[in-house]
Order: C-alpha cells, then structure tokens, then sequence
C-alpha cells in the first residue's frame, strides 16, 4: 500500500522526536525497514546555507540525467544540421 508523503514525513517527525522504529511500526502499520528509509530519505542536509532532503537530491539528480540527455541529442542534432549547410 503507498502511504502519503505527509503520512511519511509525520511518521519521521515523530522517530526524530525519540519514537523508536518499532513503536510506529506497530502503532502506523508500515514495516520497520520502510520507516528507516522514509528517515533517511527526509533528512535535512544542510550544504551552503540551504537544506536538502535526500528526496530533493534525489529529484535534481533525476532532471539532471534528463537535461543532459536533452544536451546529448541537441548536440547530435547540431552535427547533422551542421554537415546539411
């Protein structure tokens, strides 16, 4: 069953907060293991003065793959045009 990022995120507010993996476990229903992910994901990082969550680094990874696959094919696509004029 997917939980809600809000769900999560209280879930992680509350271990933070001294509530051990296997109390919420048992009280919220997800597995221990998920609760330690869900922690490790919505963990503040904080990098020059700005705070990161893993989920944050984990979304910029995922547009950086996607913009330099972007950059790839405009680059082939300038060679050809290039061999065209």
């Amino acid at each position: 069953m997917p939980y809600k990022k809000e769900f999560k995120q209280s879930l992680v507010e509350m271990h933070n907060q001294g509530r051990s993996y296997t109390d919420l476990s048992a009280e919220y229903g997800p597995s221990v293991d998920s609760i330690r992910n869900w922690v490790k994901l919505y963990a503040v990082h904080e990098v020059d003065g700005e705070k990161w969550t893993q989920a944050d680094v984990n979304a910029l990874q995922k547009e950086n793959d996607k913009l330099r696959e972007e950059l790839e094919i405009l680059k082939r696509a300038a060679v050809l045009l290039s061999k065209y004029n």
